[in-house]
């Protein structure tokens, strides 16, 4: 089977390809706005790009109307953001963060979800999540136009938080005691509970 993608409308082509880009981490993204409103929300185009200078990338959409989400309005505004992981055991609560709320309504106070205070920047982070990166926006790069065209988001890491009952011997977080979710394609979600171990070659 052969997909030639520029005959794909847009939905077509987001199918194939978050049913075969897997499995995605989660950004769980807190932010503020003008106004000083919380606002959180998950992203599964997300991924940390370099260690030097540290620093990680997420991508907002555009709405169904083609039209900025609070996020990026947010981070546009502010300049700040935090990503929390997410562990399996708040999965209920990230995916109920997905739903469209008026502008300025809080999910944390929505959907009853703790907020912890930053330390390097303005917006707060999940309090329950085993680990969450606090950075500044460095850039915002735009790919596409009208609904669902991309905002991808490049932040400068500058603080992060780890639950220590997540650590293993050797200091470092341990991707069972983690246990985050990861999307994959339609309703489906995996975990960082199992895995396998692969020696890497010599470089």
């Amino acid at each position: 089977m052969h997909l030639d993608f520029s005959k794909l409308p847009p939905r077509t082509a987001y199918e194939w390809m978050t049913n075969t880009i897997l499995p995605r981490p989660i950004a769980w993204v807190s932010t503020l706005s003008a106004e000083g409103k919380t606002n959180l929300a998950p992203f599964s185009f997300f991924q940390g790009i370099t260690a030097n200078p540290p620093t990680l990338m997420f991508v907002p959409v555009n709405n169904r109307a083609g039209e900025p989400k609070d996020t990026l309005r947010n981070i546009e505004a502010n300049r700040e953001f935090v990503v929390s992981v997410v562990p399996f055991a708040l999965a209920e609560p990230m995916n109920a963060c997905a739903a469209l709320l008026p502008h300025g309504e809080s999910e944390f106070e929505a959907f009853n979800i703790a907020a912890a205070p930053s330390t390097f920047v303005r917006p707060p982070r999940v309090a329950l999540a085993p680990a969450a990166f606090e950075c500044a926006l460095h850039s915002i790069v735009r790919i596409g136009e009208g609904p669902g065209a991309a905002n991808v988001v490049f932040g400068r890491i500058l603080g992060m938080h780890v639950a220590d009952s997540v650590l293993a011997a050797d200091g470092l977080p341990d991707a069972a005691k983690l246990d985050l979710v990861g999307r994959l394609g339609r309703e489906d979600y995996t975990r960082t509970t199992e895995r396998f171990t692969i020696s890497r070659p010599d470089r």
